[in-house]
């Protein structure tokens, strides 16, 4: 009764009445479209937080933008977040591992109240634990540490590791994707977001986990193109209010946090945080993408290291292409998941004939999510060119509209092209019978993907 399309209506029938004992367990795992009680627990939420909204939304409209025009269709994406755009903003790029834990740790280190935190992926490796012995720190110090956690995508994440944050004060918890009678078999929703949050006054997030391989030192995939955006400004105010609502349905609990906006010392930026998620009434990141491909005057560049689109779209890039907007896409050449992978190459005859440009990241593994729309509407958040993120994930984008950082972000992402080869019309039809066939099987798992 809720599967998105009739062919998925019709593929769950045949499937649940020819083979029951395969496809009932299944339908359990992969067949749900929403996640349930999270807005129930927001709700409660709201509740529990009402005399602090009170305080703070006299304060907004100190911070509250009005889009000079030429951006007034981004209107719209207040719409989809549920938050303005807020100005006084000032925003760093983060190109690499390096940059982006050096910028994290410093943060953490400067902490004088509270450090909020929340991966998908922790690891207990070099960089796990210079992490974890961050943390501790702060929490011995009597500093306030929340970490969230997604407990599939921390699987393998030893019992041991989490003990000693919990020993040394730090409050944490699994986002429990599970919860709840009607998701306890839903492990296909996961909570993709990464954010980092010190006081209140500065908030990350981007692509990168905690591992070593995000540091470029695995030898699977050798250096690890990823990207993260730092901010502080009143836009921290909105990044917190998701983590506070990922953290309220995980434990039932409202941390004690700074709520009062405050102006960055440096830079007016146009913020608008975008959480998004399988809770949502509308599918709030396939919009997103949606309408800003749809917004794009003469460029929009996307880097993701999966490309798994729904038609939608697929359409919108084909309709920018067409209108001669210059539409990119930055891919990874190289496989981590191989689904994804095979299924992308399904899309070189939706998107190459119409003018949309493939590019492959030659060297190591390209995971950055950052898009770029004309000269100065930038996007960087956790949020891939997939279904999964457009409908089974908790992600978070952050939506810059400013000149001088989309440059930054232009500039980067010609350094990405650089370093990229073009794919050919021809590159599919030259592969054997069998790789077009797992590309053909891929493509039928994409909704899942």
């Amino acid at each position: 009764m809720t599967v998105r399309t009739s062919q998925g209506s019709i593929a769950w029938i045949v499937s649940l009445l020819t083979f029951p004992y395969v496809a009932v367990p299944l339908y359990w795992v992969f067949g749900r479209t929403k996640y349930h009680g999270y807005i129930d627990a927001r709700r409660t939420e709201n509740k529990d937080m009402q005399p602090i909204i009170d305080r703070v939304v006299p304060e907004l409209p100190n911070f509250v933008v009005h889009l000079k025009e030429g951006h007034m269709n981004f209107r719209v994406m207040e719409e989809l977040a549920a938050m303005p755009f807020t100005r006084y903003n000032d925003a760093d790029l983060l190109v690499d591992g390096k940059q982006t834990f050096d910028a994290i740790f410093e943060a953490i280190e400067s902490a004088q109240d509270y450090v909020l935190v929340q991966f998908f992926i922790i690891k207990d490796d070099e960089l796990g634990r210079e992490f974890q012995a961050a943390l501790v720190k702060k929490a011995r110090l009597g500093v306030r540490v929340h970490l969230l956690y997604d407990e599939i995508g921390c699987i393998r994440l030893p019992g041991s590791y989490l003990r000693e944050l919990t020993d040394a004060g730090v409050h944490v918890s699994p986002f429990n994707t599970t919860k709840g009678i009607r998701n306890r078999f839903q492990l296909n929703f996961r909570n993709h977001r990464k954010v980092v949050i010190v006081d209140g006054r500065a908030a990350f997030t981007g692509g990168l986990n905690v591992g070593d391989e995000y540091m470029g030192r695995g030898k699977e995939f050798g250096p690890w193109r990823d990207t993260y955006i730092c901010v502080r400004g009143p836009c921290v105010q909105a990044v917190q209010f998701a983590f506070i609502e990922d953290w309220y349905w995980a434990t039932h609990e409202v941390p004690d946090v700074n709520w009062s906006p405050k102006r960055s010392h440096s830079g007016d930026k146009n913020v608008l945080v975008i959480p998004s998620g399988p809770a949502d009434d509308l599918e709030t990141c396939g919009l997103f993408f949606l309408h800003a491909i749809h917004s794009a005057k003469h460029r929009v560049w996307i880097a993701s290291p999966y490309f798994v689109p729904d038609p939608k779209v697929v359409a919108a890039l084909q309709i920018a292409a067409l209108r001669g907007v210059d539409v990119r896409i930055l891919l990874p050449e190289r496989a981590d998941h191989v689904l994804v992978w095979l299924s992308s190459f399904s899309y070189y005859s939706e998107t190459r004939p119409y003018g949309v440009r493939l590019f492959r990241y030659q060297p190591g593994f390209l995971h950055e999510k950052v898009m770029l729309v004309d000269d100065d509407v930038s996007a960087v958040g956790t949020a891939n060119l997939d279904n999964r993120s457009f409908r089974l994930n908790f992600e978070i984008t952050l939506l810059v509209v400013d000149e001088e950082f989309g440059a930054r972000v232009k500039t980067m992402l010609e350094q990405d092209f650089d370093n990229a080869r073009l794919v050919e019309q021809e590159e599919l039809d030259a592969q054997s019978v069998w790789f077009k066939f797992g590309v053909g099987v891929a493509r039928l798992m994409a909704p899942i993907q």
